[in-house]
Order: structure tokens, then C-alpha cells, then sequence
């Protein structure tokens, strides 16, 4: 008989250490705002540098500092970061919100190619910009993290006043993207996750 109730407990407590550990990774944030930063601060740069090389430089092959997010891609494929070997359980959110950016740069990389095929290179910033306020937009959909949200609402406005401007200007309206919808939102996603990961 106290074999049986020794059973119980031990069934009772397994189950109450189950629910425990789900609680804790519903109030856990694994998103760290590490990727928005990284990418955020190496595409404004790029943007930055071949705006500068063209418009003050005369230097039309700027555009050679975007090989540059080549070799990033390459580094986040094959040396992950430590947070993320130490989540080993990739949950749902994560796998959705993963498929999500990857439609989104097979889109980019089919938008600029056909913009360079058919020579309509003023067409290719502001539709850049339409598509980027996509996964931005979704992205504060499946976090729940509304500056997310505004920040791919602002590419969707940036993309409109970005068809009226001609020239490398348009470069400038990428950048301003960029800060609003990646460098702002990883800063407070890394505020927020140290907040709530400290707590739990």
C-alpha cells in the first residue's frame, strides 16, 4: 500500500515538474534580438557605403559591399550562436517564423534579379521595401512584439514615398528601414529578453 502511494506521489510530482517546465518556457523569450541587430547594422552599413560611393565618390561598383552579407549568411549557417545550442527544443514559433524569412529571401534574391533582367533597377528598392515590411510584419504577428509590427508597417509607407524619389536616394529609404523595423525592435527584443529570462 505505501509502494502504491510512493507511486502516486512520484507520478503526481513528475506531472507537477512536467507543468512547471512548460510554464517556464511559455514565459520564456528565446528570441534575443541578436539576429535583427547583426543584420540590421551590416545591411545600414552596406546601404550607407554604396550610397556614399556613388553620390560623393562617383564610384559606381559600390555595390560590391553587399558580397559582404554573403559571407555573414555563411558564418550564421555554419558557427550558431550560443543561446541557440542552448535552446536545443525548437518550438513551433520558431520553425514558423524561420520558413517565414526564408520565403522572404527567396523572394528578394527573384526581385532583384528579374529588376536587373528586364533593366528597371527604380523599381527594385521600393518593391525590396514591400516585400521586407512582410516578414517584419509577420514576424511581430508571431512574437507578439508590436514594435515589429509598426516597423513593417513603416517599410509598407517607406515603399509608396520611395517611388517618387529617382537615384541613389532610394538606397537611403532601405537604411531608414532598417533602423525602424530591425536595429530599434533588437534592442528592445535584447531588453526584453534579459528581463524576462532574468525573472524566470
Amino acid at each position: 500500500m505505501e509502494k502504491e502511494d510512493h507511486l502516486k506521489m512520484t507520478e503526481k510530482e513528475s506531472l507537477e515538474l512536467i507543468a512547471s517546465m512548460i510554464n517556464k518556457a511559455k514565459n520564456r523569450v528565446n528570441e534575443t534580438g541578436v539576429m535583427y541587430l547583426r543584420w540590421g547594422w551590416l545591411i545600414l552599413i552596406c546601404c550607407i557605403v554604396q550610397f556614399s560611393a556613388i553620390h560623393f565618390f562617383k564610384y559606381t561598383q559600390g555595390y560590391y559591399i553587399w558580397f559582404s552579407t554573403w559571407l555573414f549568411l555563411f558564418y550564421q549557417l555554419f558557427f550558431p550562436d550560443k543561446h541557440k545550442k542552448r535552446f536545443k527544443v525548437k518550438t513551433y514559433t520558431d520553425e514558423i517564423n524561420m520558413y517565414v524569412w526564408i520565403v522572404f529571401f527567396i523572394c528578394l534574391i527573384l526581385v532583384i534579379f528579374i529588376g536587373i533582367h528586364f533593366n528597371r533597377y527604380e523599381m527594385i528598392y521600393p518593391l525590396i521595401l514591400a516585400m521586407y515590411g512582410m516578414p517584419i510584419f509577420l514576424s511581430g504577428i508571431i512574437l507578439k512584439f508590436k514594435p515589429l509590427k509598426i516597423g513593417g508597417t513603416i517599410c509598407w509607407l517607406l515603399s509608396i514615398i520611395s517611388v517618387f524619389i529617382v537615384g541613389d536616394y532610394q538606397s537611403l529609404f532601405i537604411a531608414a528601414a532598417i533602423i525602424v523595423a530591425w536595429i530599434i525592435p533588437g534592442y528592445l527584443l535584447k531588453k526584453n529578453y534579459k528581463k524576462v529570462n532574468n525573472a524566470v
